[in-house]
């Protein structure tokens, strides 16, 4: 009736983690319990009309696709996403890394690599940039504010992208926008984007060449593509080397093979350098920081955070001194029509 006040509110609010938690976790075996089903997340992104409409930033869409999943799991998890969240890429994780590698970052360098790459893009306002593995931000933030161009970030991590959001909601730049998606599974129209730019990412994915032919029909005519990442040496790999990979899952190339994947996308004026040396000056540059940072990073951490990220920098720093791993950087264009 109208005198009626209700003295509760019936409605069950939910983070988008505990949401995506559900939907990742719901499984179906069919009758006869060979196969099993399941979701995985193609694209979650904030609803951007909702936002400016409402003002209100917790509208979310989630894009999903039925996928079957092995009865046994692999591993412990069920998906690759579950991997990233709850062994690679934990909170704590990201929030350690960024610690060593800059406010905002969590690929080498931080912002010092950051710009010297961006410069080389050139780019102008209002142009349209796509980063794969955008992490927590900080360089899509650095693009927008430096360079007025509009940048759309891509992670699969949803840890990485729910940072990603709450710096977002400190920087109040409407040019930057931020989902949890799988790059080999997204879609955009052709010609969608001035710029791709990805760092220290496409190392998880299997089909490179797949996944660059998908940038090449994405950029428009003209558009440029930049990409950092980890590489390796010749083979035979050491022992240690060999264990690393396959407990990362990464895979890795040689960065001349890289290069050849871009060209065979399609691309022109490919450019594959061999950036080892810098690599190495820049973990080594990182290790000196967390020294000097010792006391402060355990206070924020722990004492075993602290001595866990230093045995990692100098393991990266042995295995690159040793030529198993490598670090490489990529530029190309798509050609003008």
């Amino acid at each position: 009736t109208g005198d009626f006040q209700r003295e509760f509110n019936p409605t069950c609010y939910r983070t988008e983690a505990h949401y995506t938690q559900l939907i990742t976790s719901a499984q179906l075996k069919d009758q006869d319990s060979v196969q099993a089903f399941g979701f995985d997340i193609i694209m979650k992104k904030q609803v951007q009309t909702y936002i400016k409409m409402k003002n209100n930033p917790n509208q979310i869409c989630w894009l999903l696709e039925k996928v079957q999943r092995s009865l046994n799991g692999t591993g412990h998890f069920r998906t690759f996403q579950q991997f990233l969240d709850h062994k690679q890429y934990t909170r704590n994780g990201i929030l350690r890394y960024e610690k060593m590698f800059g406010a905002g970052y969590v690929s080498t360098g931080g912002p010092t690599t950051t710009k010297e790459f961006v410069d080389l893009l050139e780019l102008k306002p209002g142009e349209k940039v796509l980063d794969v593995g955008c992490g927590i931000g900080g360089g899509d933030f650095y693009m927008a504010k430096t360079f007025g161009v509009d940048v759309l970030g891509l992670d699969l991590s949803e840890n990485m992208v729910d940072i990603a959001l709450e710096r977002a909601s400190l920087e109040h730049l409407p040019s930057v926008q931020f989902e949890v998606s799988d790059a080999t599974k997204r879609t955009f129209p052709e010609e969608s984007f001035d710029v791709i730019y990805s760092r220290d990412t496409i190392l998880h994915i299997s089909d490179k060449l797949a996944l660059f032919k998908r940038f090449f029909s994405w950029l428009k005519p003209g558009g440029r593509l930049l990409i950092s990442d980890y590489c390796c040496g010749e083979k035979p790999w050491t022992l240690p080397f060999e264990a690393y990979v396959k407990q990362r899952g990464y895979i890795l190339y040689t960065p001349v093979e890289y290069g050849k994947f871009i060209e065979k996308a399609g691309f022109s004026e490919v450019r594959a350098e061999d950036r080892t040396s810098q690599f190495i000056q820049v973990i080594e540059e990182e290790l000196q920081k967390a020294r000097k940072l010792k006391e402060e990073f355990i206070r924020e951490f722990s004492e075993e955070d602290y001595y866990a990220i230093v045995k990692g920098w100098q393991e990266k720093l042995e295995r690159s001194k040793s030529g198993d791993q490598r670090w490489g950087l990529f530029l190309a264009k798509r050609k003008l029509d």
